[in-house]
């Protein structure tokens, strides 16, 4: 059972949640965020604390940063593009369970303080950025470290505002290169 309360975007997402774990979840209907369902996950946040979880694509980042701004505190849970692409269609509803159990496992919350552990030289060195495989290092690290995948600026930006320790990075850096 799972404390937190899972928000996702719609109701396949319930169904794939509800196979992988015994969770409370909030669907939020897409785009349409309206007051009332903002008004439940804050409660729910007050309550016990909230997941967002929503499709690794431009939508499910869109509603995730409108939650994000409204309701202070959640945790993120983020799935990779590919654990959730199925017949061209992409979204949490077509993950496996042992997926979404590992992405709520590693939900992580935002810092409330500016913290730069992290910065453009990392982010080269490591060759998460201006490299031709950094892509697809950032989506491997992206799904060890469960930030989930996105461009070099907005992954520099999750490594410092999750809270990501220098040496939980060094770790997954080192067993994303023994996988490779």
């Amino acid at each position: 059972m799972i404390k937190e309360v899972i928000v996702v975007e719609g109701r396949d997402d319930i169904t794939a949640v509800k196979r992988a774990v015994d969770a409370e979840i909030i669907a939020v209907g897409g785009f349409g965020i309206n007051a009332k369902v903002i008004a439940r996950i804050k409660e729910a946040q007050r309550r016990q604390g909230v997941i967002v979880f929503t499709d690794p694509d431009f939508a499910g980042e869109k509603i995730r940063r409108i939650i994000s701004k409204r309701v202070k505190g959640i945790k993120h849970a983020y799935i990779a593009q590919k654990d959730g692409m199925k017949n061209g269609d992409i979204g949490v509803e077509n993950a496996e369970p042992e997926v979404i159990i590992r992405a709520l496992e590693n939900a992580k919350c935002e810092v409330k303080e500016k913290v730069s552990n992290f910065d453009i030289n990392d982010m080269i060195f490591f060759e998460l950025t201006g490299n031709n495989k950094s892509k697809e290092k950032r989506e491997l690290l992206g799904k060890e470290l469960g930030i989930g995948y996105c461009n070099s600026a907005q992954f520099l930006t999750r490594l410092n505002n999750y809270g990501i320790s220098r040496e939980e990075f060094i770790q997954a850096i080192k067993k994303i290169n023994k996988e490779k």
